[in-house]
């Protein structure tokens, strides 16, 4: 089906017209200067004042290009039959903690030790672009949260915005409350089966307005499926003066918080000492079923401009070969 985005822009056709109808000669304020040398090479030549024989010609070919220009910039286009998008995979938050004990250095990635975010980055990419269904989004939380992508089908983009995240970007502490109250706040106008969120973090709650328990029983009654993932070594030998000594860089991890988060919503705990673990677990994560939603259709639209455009300069030629011909003629 063909039609005008500005049809409106089709009133202008008779401009021109009136233009011409109520305009009001000009009176010539200068004496024209005669040259019979001149007038001597033309001698069979008769001098016209816009009454050649391609006058009418002409004014056809005026009108011909002003009624096509006007018809491109009333913008027509072809509308298409609905298309399906695919939309039955998960609306699928990731809340990614940022805060400043995120760049300590206990994850073995490629033979090196890597940070924590780092880490997260190389497995949580690898995740984004497995699930080409789903709507993602990216929530980064330290001291506060907010949304860093919302739910999207563009996941190459979320993936950029996620590599591109910085530690301490959200200032200083953990607000899982926060990040949790906002994830619900963005899924809880998509379909009820499908709302999930996927939270890591290596620590425990010491931020934000909205404590862990008051976040999950926000998430259970709007029906929001929380994952946790706690993520950080056991174990890390570090060098001193004295020797090496072996700590636990996890310490702060706050398990039980996060388990009851999980168990709260419906959802699972798993623990991440490693980029292979939490590799494993994206993995079993990737096993949630797609649920189907209400289908989502689209028109395709393609513009037709380009033909009005083609007749313009295509009339503009002829125009010119007529005024060439009233030259030489």
């Amino acid at each position: 089906m063909v039609s005008l985005e500005w049809p409106w822009l089709l009133a202008l056709a008779p401009l021109p017209w009136l233009y011409r109808r109520w305009r009001r000669a000009t009176e010539p304020n200068l004496t024209a200067l005669r040259a019979p040398a001149y007038a001597a090479l033309f001698p069979d030549r008769e001098i016209t004042t816009g009454r050649s024989p391609h006058h009418r010609l002409r004014l056809a070919l005026l009108a011909l290009i002003w009624l096509a220009l006007l018809g491109a910039a009333a913008r027509p286009v072809w509308t298409g039959e609905p298309a399906a998008l695919p939309t039955s995979g998960r609306d699928l938050l990731l809340a990614v903690d940022i805060s400043g004990s995120m760049e300590i250095r206990d994850m073995e990635l490629g033979d090196k030790l890597v940070d924590r975010l780092t880490a997260i980055k190389a497995v949580v990419g690898d995740f984004v672009i497995r699930r080409p269904q789903d709507r993602l989004g990216l929530i980064l939380f330290g001291g506060e949260a907010y949304l860093h992508t919302p739910l999207t089908f563009d996941h190459q983009t979320l993936k950029t915005l996620l590599d591109e995240a910085v530690i301490g970007f959200a200032g200083d502490g953990t607000a899982i409350g926060d990040a949790i109250g906002l994830a619900v706040k963005r899924l809880r106008d998509r379909p009820d089966a499908s709302r999930v969120l996927i939270l890591l973090t290596d620590g425990a709650n010491n931020a934000g307005r909205i404590t862990p328990a008051q976040g999950a029983q926000l998430a259970a009654t709007n029906h929001v499926r929380i994952y946790t993932i706690g993520i950080g070594a056991d174990e890390l030998i570090q060098r001193t003066l004295f020797g090496a000594r072996r700590v636990n860089p996890s310490a702060d991890l706050d398990e039980a918080g996060l388990r009851m988060l999980a168990d709260t919503t419906g959802g699972r705990y798993f623990r991440a000492r490693n980029p292979a673990e939490l590799d494993a677990i994206y993995r079993e994560l990737d096993s949630l079923e797609p649920v189907a939603q209400a289908p989502d259709t689209v028109r395709p639209l393609r513009s037709l401009a380009h033909w009005p455009l083609a007749a313009a300069l295509f009339a503009s030629l002829l125009l010119a070969f007529a005024a060439r011909e009233d030259l030489h003629g």
